[in-house]
């Protein structure tokens, strides 16, 4: 899962992204809106975290430009103001939550777990297809009630092709939300090959009921067989 962090604190800004990192999210940052901008504008996150208050602008108009550009992405607003006044504003404009500062990490960590469930996986915090069942809280995955050992990335893969079943994905986008938004300095995509060459090895040997489908040229698909 892909996250944005909007904050011009930098001690804050980088204290989250060290924690959501080590709960195993990609995460990039910008420090202003005009850095948002231009990162909203080309990438897509699954969720993004919002200051209201930043150096050259305001976080309330920077989501109003996003619902107004249809953008779907998930917004959790992360300030110091705590009036009921600026909650409001907030969630009328369409974000998902508001969390007020200061809090505590496993906090931010758990709201931004709910409003991926709430916006990809109906609430759940478990995923099944066929035998196949993924803990999203504890990133566990088992196929027949039997656990399927997946590296960090294998996990994260298999993860964006449940939440796109039976869409066709294509490498780029796989690649820049699996690794993030550096993936624009690779030379090639040899690395997603292996890694998903490993994953359908691991899916097909655990006789799982998915599989994911190359379409040549274009990227993959997962499906149930």
């Amino acid at each position: 899962m892909k996250i944005l962090i909007i904050e011009d604190e930098l001690d804050m800004l980088q204290n989250m992204k060290d924690f959501l990192e080590k709960e195993n999210f990609v995460v990039e940052t910008a420090d202003s809106v005009y850095e948002a901008q231009n990162k909203i504008g080309v990438y897509s996150y699954d969720c993004i975290l919002l200051d209201i208050n930043l150096k050259d602008g305001s976080g309330f108009s920077l989501l109003e430009d996003l619902k107004k550009n249809n953008i779907e992405d998930g917004v959790i607003i992360v300030s110091a103001r705590n009036s009921l006044d600026d909650k409001l504003e907030g969630l009328n404009l369409g974000a998902d939550d508001y969390l007020a500062k200061p809090f505590h990490m496993s906090e931010l960590n758990a709201r931004v777990k709910a409003v991926l469930r709430r916006r990809q996986f109906k609430g759940n915090n478990k995923i099944t297809i066929g035998n196949l069942s993924i803990n999203l809280d504890e990133h566990e995955v088992s196929i027949d009630e039997k656990p399927l050992n997946l590296n960090r990335k294998e996990f994260e893969i298999l993860l964006f092709f449940t939440s796109n079943q039976n869409r066709l994905v294509n490498k780029s986008a796989l690649a820049e939300h699996v690794w993030g938004d550096h993936i624009d300095q690779a030379d090639s995509f040899e690395f997603i090959y292996s890694q998903i060459k490993n994953l359908r090895k691991k899916l097909k040997a655990a006789d799982a009921d998915i599989e994911i489908k190359a379409v040549y040229g274009i990227g993959y698909k997962l499906v149930e067989r």
